[in-house]
């Protein structure tokens, strides 16, 4: 799609594509979305301060079995690709089912009606071949007609698939027709890049060790994990040398900030959530194990590399072993 509105921004941070796709890229390829999408941008109906936005999503079969969502036909990817958006916007998606059966885009997060709600009890699932509208709405906080607070859609959401195997998407789940969503409120800050794990079972973006993905970033870059959770078992995330604030930024905001800081999160079905961290603050370079600290999980393959770099390229004390040989490491 092309960025053709005076106000147009892309849905999908152009910050992921343009930095951290690339060193993915050369390790799991096939995994990472091509092009990011743009949008076409208005003053929303409500005249609010949010835009109305378009993009296209296309469900396509992968090889080994998988599904996934991608923004252009024969680039579906697992997780699907990251939408952006801001508190007051409206986006329309035009999801176009590849699919030998029927398929559907279910939100979690953000509003919409029941023709929006991807799911068969509403009739808002779209038959193989088929193509259908999906309109997700978000709000700012503020107060209500009867003076209590409303939340604002601003957070770390998800979609995923709602039809697919049973009623509630369980196979199109498990096959890969998942992917984040990113909320943002006005002014908040932007991450340089942005990496997506989603637990799906006793996998990490439906593989394991030493399949997971290796995450790349620059000592100093400010770096947004998304994290979420699918399938029949509780995890918990946990992140070596790093550490966040339980609050929706992950970002302490001041000396006063009672947030709790953390390093390890656990984290159910459906949950989601996500926070930003410098790379390699007061710790340095080097690779940071990042994995589902249920060690069970972890001794299965739910674990993965967070590599931290010096501008040059260089890693502090050396190039470290791969995953596999990781795990007979002694201790490990």
């Amino acid at each position: 799609m092309t960025d053709s509105g005076p106000n147009a921004r892309p849905l999908v941070s152009r910050r992921w594509f343009a930095t951290g796709a690339a060193a993915v890229a050369a390790t799991l390829p096939g995994l990472l979305a091509g092009t990011p999408a743009t949008a076409d941008s208005k003053p929303t109906a409500q005249g609010g301060s949010g835009q109305e936005r378009h993009m296209t999503l296309y469900m396509e079969k992968l090889p080994g079995g998988q599904l996934g969502y991608g923004l252009e036909p024969g680039k579906a990817t697992v997780p699907g690709p990251l939408i952006e958006l801001t508190e007051g916007d409206t986006l329309y998606i035009d999801v176009v089912n590849n699919l030998d059966t029927a398929a559907s885009l279910h939100v979690h997060g953000v509003d919409y009606d029941t023709a929006s709600d991807g799911t068969a009890m509403n009739n808002s699932a779209i038959e193989a071949g088929g193509r259908r509208t999906y309109v997700w709405r978000t709000h700012a906080p503020g107060k209500r007609h009867d003076g209590t607070w409303e939340a604002g859609s601003a957070g770390y959401w998800h979609y995923h698939d709602h039809v697919v195997g049973t009623e509630h998407g369980t196979g199109g789940i498990r096959k890969g027709l998942f992917g984040p969503v990113v909320v943002r409120r006005k002014g908040d800050v932007l991450p340089d890049k942005q990496f997506t794990v989603v637990f799906n079972d006793m996998t990490i973006n439906n593989r394991t060790a030493p399949d997971t993905p290796t995450f790349t970033a620059v000592r100093g870059e400010r770096v947004e994990f998304i994290v979420i959770t699918h399938g029949d078992f509780f995890h918990t995330f946990h992140v070596h040398g790093h550490r966040w604030a339980d609050n929706r930024t992950g970002i302490i905001d001041g000396p006063q900030d009672v947030s709790r800081v953390i390093d390890t999160k656990t984290t159910g079905p459906a949950d989601s959530f996500g926070f930003q961290v410098i790379a390699g603050e007061r710790v340095g370079s080097g690779a940071w194990m990042y994995h589902c600290h249920v060690q069970s999980h972890s001794d299965m393959g739910m674990s993965g590399v967070f590599m931290v770099t010096e501008a040059d390229g260089t890693v502090t004390g050396g190039t470290p072993p791969p995953m596999d040989g990781m795990s007979h490491m002694p201790g490990m």
